[in-house]
């Protein structure tokens, strides 16, 4: 792994470098997009990328309305946890078929 603890492509700080840059130098640029463009290839990261890595900063800062990284991250665990219960409970609904037949099965011995 690159050091990064979300598992993707840049490391943590890089990401953070990124958006600390784009929120310092934004007014020196026509636009903030631009302070990306400038900032993303400065840095060696696709203009797209830092432009997601900004608005998910601002999400989570609370300057921009949507779900945070936090909220997002527990969303993706309870999803996870909901399919798995789901599978344990198919099983657990055939075992209890299946040992339903059998106890019918032997009472009519």
């Amino acid at each position: 792994m690159t050091g990064s603890t979300r598992g993707g492509k840049y490391p943590d700080e890089l990401r953070q470098r990124g958006v600390r840059m784009v929120f310092e130098h934004q007014d020196e640029y026509p636009s903030q997009w631009k302070a990306i463009e400038s900032i993303s290839t400065k840095l060696g990261v696709n203009h797209e990328t830092l432009r997601k890595w900004v608005r998910a900063a601002e999400v989570d800062g609370g300057i921009r309305p949507g779900v945070t990284t936090e909220e997002r991250s527990r969303i993706k665990e309870l999803e996870r946890e909901n399919r798995e219960l789901r599978r344990a409970n198919e099983i657990l609904k055939a075992a209890s078929a299946f040992f339903g037949a059998e106890l019918d099965r032997q009472s009519w011995r």
